[in-house]
C-alpha cells in the first residue's frame, strides 16, 4: 500500500523542477551552442575570410570530429570514475577554446581552436543524456528525455538569433557565447547530485559485455538511425540552410537566424508534451512519422518562392525534430544498466558525431554535382531510408 502511494506521487512530481534536472539543462545549453549560434553567420564568414561556401562546413567538420574518437573512451572512463570527472574538465575546455575563437581573424587558426572546442564538447551530449538515464526510469525517463530535448530546441531557437544579432556587428562576435561553459562547471561541481557507477569489472570485461549489448539488432538499426538523423541534420540544414537563404533570398544574418528560431521553438514545444503523446502512440510509431514530417519538409524547401512561405517547412521540420530525437535518446538510455550505460551512450554519441561530421562534406559533394537545391532533396531520401528502416526493425 505505501509503495502503491509512493509510486503514485513520484509520478505526479514536477520533474522540470528537479535541481539535478535543471543543472542538466544548463550543460544541454551549454554544448548545443557550439553549432547552431555561428551558423547565422555563415555567409559572412564566407566573404570576410575569403573562402568558399564548401569550406564553411569545416567549422562544423571539426568540431564534430574529436567527438568520433574521444566519446567511447570518455564513457568509459565516466562508468569507471564517475560522470562529473568528466563533464566538469569538458565544460571548462569548451568555455575557454570557444571564447579564443572570438580574437581569431585567421581561418586555419579558427579551425584548430574549433578542434579543441570540439574535444570539450565530446563527451558532454551523451553524458547528460546518461545522466537522465541514471536519475529516471520509466515514464519518467521520456519525459525527462522530452524536457531536456526541449530545453535544447529553446536553445537551438535562440541561439541562432542571438548569433545572427551579433554577426551583425562583426562574423566573429557569436563566438564569445562558448564562455558561460566556465560558470555552468562550477554549477556542476558544487550543485549536481547523481548516483555515480560502482564498476569493479575489469575494462575488458567491461566493453565485452557493451559490445554484446550493441550487436543487438534494434540497437544497431538505432545507430544506424542516429548516424541519418544527423547527415541530414547537419549536412542539409544547419549548414546549407542558411547559405539558401543568404544567397538566393539575400536574408541577413539576423532574419536566417530568426527564421531557423523558428524549427527550434516548434521542436521545443512539440518534445515538451512528449509526455503527452507517448500514451497515444508507441516510440516507433512515432518515429515514422517524423520521419515522413521530415521528407516533407526538406522536399518543399527548394520549391519555396518567396522569403515568408519558409513558414510552412519550418514548421513540419520542427515537429519531426521534437519528435524524434527524445525518443531515441529514451530507447537508447533504457537499453543499458547504470554501470555500462555512459559507455553505451557514448558509442550511440559517437555514431551521432559521425553524422553530424559527414552530413556537411557528403551534402556538399551532392550540391556539387545538383546545385542548392539537391542538399534538401538528399536529405528528404535519406529521411525515407530512416522510415524504411523502422520496418526493418519489427
Amino acid at each position: 500500500m505505501k509503495s502503491n502511494k509512493k509510486e503514485k506521487r513520484k509520478s505526479k512530481r514536477k520533474i522540470y523542477l528537479d535541481t539535478n534536472l535543471q543543472i542538466i539543462f544548463g550543460i544541454t545549453l551549454t554544448y548545443i551552442m557550439g553549432v547552431s549560434s555561428i551558423t547565422p553567420a555563415f555567409p559572412k564568414i564566407v566573404k570576410e575570410l575569403n573562402i568558399s561556401a564548401k569550406d564553411v562546413g569545416l567549422l562544423i567538420a571539426v568540431f564534430s570530429f574529436p567527438g568520433i574518437l574521444l566519446t567511447p573512451f570518455l564513457g568509459v572512463i565516466a562508468d569507471r570514475w564517475g560522470r562529473k570527472k568528466i563533464i566538469i574538465p569538458s565544460l571548462m575546455l569548451f568555455g575557454i577554446a570557444g571564447g579564443l575563437c572570438f580574437f581569431v581573424r585567421d581561418f586555419k587558426l579558427l579551425l584548430i581552436l574549433r578542434l579543441i572546442q570540439g574535444i570539450g564538447a565530446a563527451p558532454l551530449g551523451s553524458l547528460t543524456v546518461t545522466i537522465i538515464g541514471d536519475l529516471y526510469s520509466k515514464k519518467e525517463l521520456i519525459t525527462a528525455m522530452g524536457y531536456n530535448s526541449s530545453v535544447r530546441s529553446i536553445g537551438s531557437a535562440g541561439y541562432p538569433a542571438i548569433g545572427g544579432a551579433l554577426a551583425m556587428m562583426g562574423w566573429h562576435y557569436p563566438f564569445i557565447l562558448p564562455v558561460i561553459a566556465v560558470p555552468i562547471g562550477f554549477l556542476v561541481l558544487f550543485n549536481l547530485k547523481t548516483p555515480e557507477p560502482e564498476n569493479e569489472v575489469h575494462i575488458r570485461e567491461h566493453l565485452n559485455i557493451v559490445w554484446k549489448k550493441l550487436r543487438n539488432r534494434q540497437v544497431v538499426g538505432l545507430l544506424v538511425i542516429g548516424i541519418i538523423i544527423f547527415v541530414m541534420l547537419f549536412g542539409s540544414y544547419m549548414t546549407y540552410f542558411p547559405l539558401l537563404l543568404g544567397n538566393s533570398f539575400a536574408a541577413s544574418p539576423l532574419i536566417i537566424g530568426l527564421i531557423m528560431a523558428g524549427v527550434s521553438l516548434i521542436a521545443a514545444f512539440t518534445s515538451s508534451q512528449l509526455g503527452k503523446i507517448i500514451k497515444l502512440f508507441s516510440k516507433k510509431i512515432i518515429m515514422k512519422i517524423s520521419f515522413i514530417l521530415y521528407a516533407l519538409a526538406l522536399s518543399i524547401i527548394p520549391l519555396i518562392p518567396r522569403l515568408e512561405l519558409f513558414f510552412i517547412p519550418v514548421l513540419i521540420f520542427g515537429i519531426a525534430h521534437g519528435m524524434s530525437i527524445p525518443v531515441i535518446q529514451a530507447l537508447f538510455a533504457g537499453a543499458a544498466p547504470l554501470k555500462y550505460r555512459a559507455t553505451f551512450m557514448s558509442i550511440s554519441g559517437m555514431t551521432f558525431r559521425v553524422g553530424q561530421t559527414l552530413g556537411p562534406f557528403l551534402i556538399g559533394l551532392v550540391i556539387g554535382v545538383w546545385g542548392i537545391g539537391g542538399a534538401f532533396y538528399a536529405g528528404a531520401g535519406l529521411s525515407i531510408s530512416m522510415f524504411i528502416i523502422m520496418f526493418m526493425l519489427e
